[in-house]
């Protein structure tokens, strides 16, 4: 592993410095790359943005063309989303988070070095479409028909799909290996009730991201087999709908919004308790109502589908669910306002950002389908997590290059933001209340619409200046910038114990964790938080992370498995072509297979008994077995498969073909990924490099198998016996 600045100035020569930045598995550095990468596409998306605001200047303008407005539109709401969004807090999380929990490193550090290579591949394969004749242009939630083969007949929507279906397993990968890292990797003393405010967040996000994303993945192969394989999925004359990739769509979606904005939250709760000189108050109402905001997150998506036609009583459920969810974040308004009171504030850019992300996010509102929802959205998700990673950026770029960041520059940037972005949005609202509708190239000349669209651009344009001084300031203060020290804010938690910037190692010694502001009690001993708490002290047993990946992982597949058979309920849950293609499947047999699948899950337990045990001839005849087992299940599936095509039922013959395939497609994949892995361990296990100290990877692939049976019992009694009826 090799630091950041060392691969920058003093890499062995042998390798070269650029070599050594791209084959560095280093949290920090890969937390860099994430930043570094994020700023690039947000240079990108940027200038999309302004040439959109240029069109939409005047009425009836025609400086892009209707088609080209659609791509750019598109691809700015995809690539702030995916590629900026994401990946730069991403980047904080991987930087800081092993920091903040005094860790070495990640839990998995060469697999975090993969997630985070699968976004730059992504965003190449999503921008390398403007090349193919065509960028997506069905708007960032392609919604279908728009989306579907009839609609977008070249290929944009195509490396849509495969581009964020790169990010959405880079995005899960990343996530888990968090959540490893934050249950099995903090420092003694460091319990889950010790944790910073921002460590939580990010691990509540990583759930999060862990549980919705796979929803994304299920949406995007329906969507890419009606392109591509003529499935029909979303196709309403074809027996489709277009209404559940919505349900699809915004089960992602909503979540999403958490993904977005929860890290933010813990940004701000980090800055503002250090600017006010006071710990955040509340701390656990703050941690708590995270919590909640995740589960009920999970129950408003259909509050984005409020002009579909749901009915009243969907639309009642879904309205109330989205009231209560304010409550939670409500609180955390409240406890960010309560540590500022009676504090000694201390108004540095970083403090400035915090306290206008509280304006920015509370003016943000609520409508539906006008230009209102424009300025609501960026108020939330620019106003909210931009303007938070601002105050981050502020806050922690003495800690990344151990130098501060200029605030004369730092003020200019925080006021032509600040001036910028209200600018942009704000009239929106009006525009909104006046009729505007979203989702339109140009507009004619009503009254007033051109004068507040002109205000919007000015502002757009001052923004993006604000930008231009922003990157001019790292650039400047990265060589320039003022020595900054270990812990310049005097701030609380672990990653200001070590140097600026942190070696490679990240710290020579740990300091004691007594209390939740652990630089702090160590700077004032007579003041530590330590003596009036009454939190138990953390033995530093933590269980095994390989164990504790697996389960994630199959929480992640799980989701995408349920809403394969959501689909599959939904389109055969009625009489006609669907019932008669299900009448041509062989029970009897399959059930025979099935018998094959479910006993290889008692010989991976007979295995890892026999690990335990320290037996490893019955291990390896165990794990013969399992494999065996596994491909006898794999051969029946071929020959229902041969069966059902000599009798024409395909993919694109009928909805039942299209979802039968996928449920059974993806669990035979799952099916060969495990056996894959099991060889690997019966290959070690021969070996001798598999023994019972080792035996929780064993485990991990254990947990795996056992979920792809589960899956299939699901599987058979969905498909199969529903058949029977």
């Amino acid at each position: 592993m090799t630091s950041l600045p060392s691969a920058l100035s003093t890499a062995e020569p042998t390798r070269g410095r650029l070599l050594a930045l791209v084959s560095s598995v280093d949290h920090k550095v890969i937390g860099l790359l994430y930043m570094l990468t994020a700023l690039v596409f947000f240079a990108v998306a940027g200038t999309e943005a302004l040439v959109l605001r240029l069109q939409l200047a005047v009425p009836n303008n025609d400086l892009v063309s209707p088609h080209l407005y659609n791509q750019l539109f598109t691809m700015h709401g995809t690539s702030m989303i995916f590629l900026v969004g994401m990946p730069v807090l991403s980047g904080f999380a991987n930087y800081f988070v092993p920091l903040m929990i005094g860790a070495r490193d990640v839990a998995f550090p060469r697999l975090n070095a993969l997630g985070f290579w699968l976004l730059p591949l992504g965003g190449f394969l999503l921008h390398w479409s403007f090349l193919t004749g065509s960028a997506p242009d069905a708007g960032w939630f392609s919604y279908p028909p728009l989306s579907g083969p009839q609609y977008s007949t070249l290929h944009g929507i195509d490396y849509w799909i495969l581009g964020l279906l790169l990010l959405g397993i880079g995005s899960v990968t990343n996530a888990i290996n968090l959540l490893v890292t934050i249950v099995c990797h903090r420092t003694r003393g460091m319990s889950m009730q010790r944790l910073p405010l921002y460590v939580w967040m990010v691990f509540v996000t990583a759930i999060l991201t862990v549980l919705a994303i796979p929803a994304l993945n299920a949406a995007l192969v329906m969507l890419l087999g009606d392109r591509m394989l003529d499935s029909g999925f979303f196709e309403p004359n074809r027996g489709g709908s277009a209404v559940l990739w919505q349900h699809f769509f915004w089960v992602f979606g909503h979540p999403e919004v958490y993904i977005l904005a929860l890290p933010a939250f813990g940004m701000i709760s980090e800055v503002i308790p250090v600017f006010s000189r006071k710990p955040i108050y509340g701390y656990t109402i703050v941690a708590l109502s995270t919590v909640v905001i995740a589960l009920l997150s999970f129950g408003v998506w259909a509050h984005h589908m409020f002009a579909v036609g749901l009915g009243s009583g969907p639309d009642i459920f879904f309205a109330i669910g989205s009231m209560l969810i304010a409550i939670p974040t409500g609180i955390k308004i409240f406890n960010w306002t309560a540590t500022m009171w009676g504090g000694s504030l201390h108004l540095t850019t970083a403090m400035k950002f915090a306290i206008a992300f509280l304006v920015e996010f509370v003016i943000g509102g609520l409508a539906t389908d006008t230009y209102f929802v424009v300025a609501h959205f960026h108020y939330v998700l620019f106003g909210g997590t931009v303007f938070a990673l601002f105050a981050a950026t502020y806050y922690w770029f003495p800690k990344i290059t151990g130098r501060m960041l200029d605030e004369r520059l730092g003020r200019w940037h925080f006021w032509l933001t600040f001036a910028g972005f209200n600018a942009t949005f704000f009239v929106q609202h009006f525009l909104g209340v006046m009729g505007m509708p979203r989702r339109v190239y140009t507009y004619a000349d009503h009254p007033g619409w051109g004068a507040l669209n002109m205000i919007s651009t000015i502002g757009a344009a001052v923004l993006g200046v604000g930008m231009v001084l922003f990157v001019a300031n790292l650039l400047y203060s990265r060589l320039k910038g003022v020595v900054s020290g270990p812990n310049p804010w005097g701030a609380f938690t672990l990653e200001w114990a070590t140097t600026s910037p942190p070696p490679e190692y990240d710290f020579e010694q740990v300091p004691p964790v007594l209390d939740r502001r652990p630089v702090w009690s160590l700077d004032h001993p007579e003041l530590a938080d330590w003596k009036s708490q009454d939190t138990p002290n953390d033995d530093g047993h933590r269980p095994g992370k390989a164990r504790i990946s697996a389960v994630f992982f199959v929480l992640s597949e799980a989701v995408f498995f349920i809403l394969l058979l959501a689909a599959f309920v939904v389109f055969n849950s009625r009489t006609g072509d669907e019932a008669s293609a299900a009448s041509r499947l062989d029970v009897v047999r399959t059930a025979l297979f099935s018998i094959c699948l479910l006993s290889s899950s008692v010989t991976v337990w007979l295995a890892e008994r026999a690990l335990a045990r320290g037996d490893r001839r019955r291990m390896t005849a165990w794990l013969g077995a399992t494999i065996a087992l596994g491909l006898v299940f794999l051969g029946g599936q071929a020959i229902e498969y041969t069966g059902l095509l000599q009798e024409h039922v395909t993919v694109a013959q009928s909805l039942f073909g299209a979802t039968f395939f996928a449920v059974t497609g993806f669990h035979g994949l799952h099916v060969l990924g495990g056996l894959f892995a099991l060889s690997l361990m019966l290959f070690f296990a021969r070996r001798g490099d598999l023994d019972r100290d080792r035996g929780g990877v064993l485990g991990a692939v254990s947990i795996y198998w056992h979920f792809v049976d589960a899956v299939w019992i699901l599987v058979f009694s969905i498909v199969y016996l529903g058949a029977l009826r």
